[in-house]
Order: C-alpha cells, then structure tokens, then sequence
C-alpha cells in the first residue's frame, strides 16, 4: 500500500514539473543589424495600423524588431538602441504571442517565459489587438530608478518607453509590418495576470504584425 502512495506521488509530481516546463526559454537568432530602408525613407513610411493578419513573426523578424527597440548596440558598455535616464534601462518588453508571454533578455538575446497562456487580449481593450500576432508591453521597474522621486519615476519611465515605441515603429516601417501605441489598457488586470510587483508598472502595449491581406 505504501509503495503503490509512493509511486503515485512520484508520478503525480513528474506531471506537475513536465507541466511546469511546458514553455521553455527560446533563444532568439543573432539579430540582423544592417541593411533595411535608408532613414529618410522610413520616417516617411511611418505610421499607425490597427490592421493585422494572423501571420507569426518568423524568430528571426521577432530577434530584429526587439533588437531595434531597446537591444544591445554597444556590448562593451552594455547600452542600448534607445536611451534611458541615467542609463537606469529600467523598461523590460514583455512579449505576448498566441503561446505564452515571455520577457525579452537583451543580455542573452532571449525569451524567458513568464506563462503560458494567450493574453494578447489583455493586452489592449480594442478587439483588434489580440488579432496581432505578437503584442509588445513596456514594464517599468521602478526599483532599478533608484532614489529617484515618484514624479521623476513615473516622468521618466514614459519618457523612455516613447523612445523605445519609436524604435518599434521605425523598424516596422522598414520591414513591411503594422503596430500601433496602445494606452487604452486594463493595467490593474493584467499586471496580476503577468504577477508583476508593486514597483512594476505598466506604461503602454504595441501590437505589430504583418499587414491584413
């Protein structure tokens, strides 16, 4: 009797840890840093769609698109493709697909899966959003800002999420791909959906995709 408790704990806590490693790190491809459309060109094609096709973003376009916006450009220093006030990066990019939600490594050029589950919804109020097959959350961790005052805190966090969502929009312009900036979001709800932590705050979403045929 007691082995036949034993092995069934056993087994019962193999399926909870194969549960548990469902979504799995994924390592992004090296991202492509040269080539595209010359500036001017891109300025020009820059632009707000709310219109997306279920297409997935190969993981090559996904390693380019976070690269350009806040990846690492200069890897003696650590520093980054869009500037942060006092160099504190304290935006990280959650990433939420029709799998799981992960969180991009700028250091490993990863994703770290936060959960499985498809939240692009949650990501916006508007319907369209979950339409779009990636969709992009700009977290600001207040406790990498230092003594930093709430005013500066949040002042600051926007002020570099703006640059970082510029980033986005460039490359999308350069790479044929739709997004558009999202303010209009249940932040309350999807900060407990995320498990994000008190000084974790959420500033803006942006869902990119390819252009709906």
């Amino acid at each position: 009797m007691r082995k036949k408790f034993l092995m069934t704990a056993l087994l019962v806590g193999v399926l909870v840890f194969a549960a548990e490693q469902t979504v799995q790190q994924v390592q992004l491809p090296k991202p492509q840093i040269s080539g595209g459309k010359p500036l001017m060109e891109v300025l020009s094609a820059r632009k707000s769609s709310r219109e997306f096709s279920g297409e997935e973003l190969p993981l090559q376009t996904l390693s380019n698109l976070l690269w350009a916006a806040f990846g690492i450009n200069r890897p003696e220093s650590g520093k980054r493709t869009a500037p942060s006030a006092s160099n504190w990066q304290e935006i990280d990019i959650y990433v939420a697909t029709a799998k799981a939600v992960y969180v991009y490594d700028a250091k490993s050029n990863s994703l770290k899966p936060v959960i499985e589950e498809d939240l692009r919804a949650d990501f916006g109020r508007q319907a369209f959003v979950k339409t779009a097959p990636v969709v992009l959350a700009y977290v600001a961790d207040y406790s990498k800002m230092g003594r930093a005052s709430q005013i500066d805190k949040d002042f600051y966090s926007a002020v570099d999420t703006g640059f970082i969502s510029q980033n986005v929009y460039l490359y999308c312009a350069s790479a044929g791909l739709n997004t558009v900036v999202l303010g209009m979001v249940d932040r309350a709800t999807l900060s407990q959906k995320l498990g994000l932590k008190n000084e974790q705050k959420i500033i803006l979403t942006q869902p990119v995709g390819y252009p709906k045929k």
